[in-house]
């Protein structure tokens, strides 16, 4: 069977696409939308960032080392926690601490399960892999991360009275706060979720359509997206999980009383 070749863009084919953002523009001032302003921004810095990303992964690609891949997971993580930190807006006691902690816990341990027992990356720091399975792992659990934080902190705000009633008759800081850490644990989880129902039926997922697209074997390109999937749900529920236990401690004494916050 004859090799096809990937089909390449050149950057006037990206100039005539960005001819839709513009035809949105005038459509919202058409209508009065008033967005205009963000869809051009948005759409410039898209390009910008997507381009000098292109540009440091091929240098990374070439260097053949790996000081400057986990450089590039480090920044990777310390943007997914401003990320989650510009999201949420009524922030869980000692927030950046335990978003911190936990993204790096449960999104390295998720990284180093697939890339090491699943796929057995050789090398470890092999970018053309590592990169983007970290980036997906991370952006994912970014979304869980930030509904967990914000589910945890305003439903401790709005139920203090409930809680504090279940500590005055005898219950523990953790039986006391359960329905809350519990209904925090659903609400991040619940973006996976439908997002793996959906999978095949209502869409073909981006890594998998990427991988279709630069000439991978369909059902090779169906086993990666299934393995990453089931990677990226367990990174978002440890790390959800995990602020979430941090966070329900932070709000009680060693003696199970409530914190005044």
């Amino acid at each position: 069977m004859e090799e096809k070749t990937i089909i390449d863009l050149a950057y006037s084919d990206l100039a005539v696409v960005y001819g839709v953002i513009l035809f949105l523009v005038g459509l919202s001032r058409w209508q009065q939308i008033g967005q205009e302003r963000a869809l051009l921004i948005a759409a410039a810095r898209m390009g910008v960032q997507l381009l000098a990303a292109g540009y440091l992964l091929h240098l990374i690609f070439a260097l053949q080392s790996p000081w400057p891949v986990m450089l590039i997971l480090v920044v990777m993580g310390v943007f997914a926690i401003q990320t989650v930190a510009s999201r949420v807006k009524t922030r869980i006691p000692r927030f950046y601490t335990i978003v911190t902690s936990s993204i790096f816990i449960g999104c390295g341990v998720m990284t180093f399960f697939f890339c090491q027992i699943v796929i057995g990356l050789e090398p470890w720091y092999d970018p053309r892999y590592l990169i983007p399975l970290t980036g997906m792992i991370i952006g994912n659990s970014m979304t869980g991360a930030s509904l967990a934080a914000e589910r945890l902190a305003s439903e401790m705000k709005e139920r203090r009275d409930e809680i504090e009633t279940a500590l005055c008759l005898g219950a523990s800081s953790r039986m006391a706060a359960f329905d809350v850490v519990r209904s925090a644990f659903r609400a991040a989880l619940i973006p996976s979720i439908n997002s793996m129902a959906a999978m095949g039926i209502v869409f073909l997922p981006g890594m998998m359509t990427g991988q279709i697209l630069s000439g991978t074997e369909p059902m090779i390109a169906v086993k990666y997206q299934i393995a990453i999937m089931c990677a990226i749900t367990g990174s978002v529920a440890v790390t959800s999980l995990l602020i979430l236990i941090q966070g329900r401690r932070a709000y009680f004494t060693g003696a199970h009383q409530l914190i005044d916050r």
